[in-house]
């Protein structure tokens, strides 16, 4: 997962501020995005619930079965901890929001736990 340069420097503004979560972590949120977009099929905006689902996709395709792990080292535990990144990554205008955005989207979505199996579906009680 690339960065680019001043992606990078506007994230490292973010962490001077807000220590909580990896370089990595904002990286990789910016890289669900895409993946997002071209599983939902969207050109522009996606949802917070879209966006955790191509997350979930997304790290399990990447980091299989330590997903959890991988996100636990970048200070990520649940999913609230994702609209926070969002939330870090609007307000620096790497990304944009809409009026109806909010960060309570990303309260309690999945728990980890069962999310980061195969097969597991947002909604499922699986």
């Amino acid at each position: 997962m690339n960065i680019k340069e001043e992606t990078l420097v506007l994230i490292e503004n973010i962490l001077e501020k807000d220590p909580r979560y990896k370089t990595e972590a904002y990286g990789f949120v910016l890289a669900a995005l895409t993946f997002t977009q071209k599983r939902f099929n969207k050109k522009k905006h996606v949802s917070g619930r879209e966006l955790l689902e191509g997350i979930r996709e997304l790290a399990l395709d990447t980091y299989g079965p330590m997903t959890k792990s991988v996100f636990n080292f970048w200070g990520v535990r649940k999913t609230e901890d994702f609209g926070e990144i969002v939330f870090n990554l609007v307000e620096t205008k790497l990304l944009g929001r809409r009026e109806e955005d909010r960060k309570e989207e990303f309260k309690d979505v999945y728990d980890f736990e069962k999310a980061f199996r195969k097969g597991y579906k947002i909604g499922s009680s699986a």
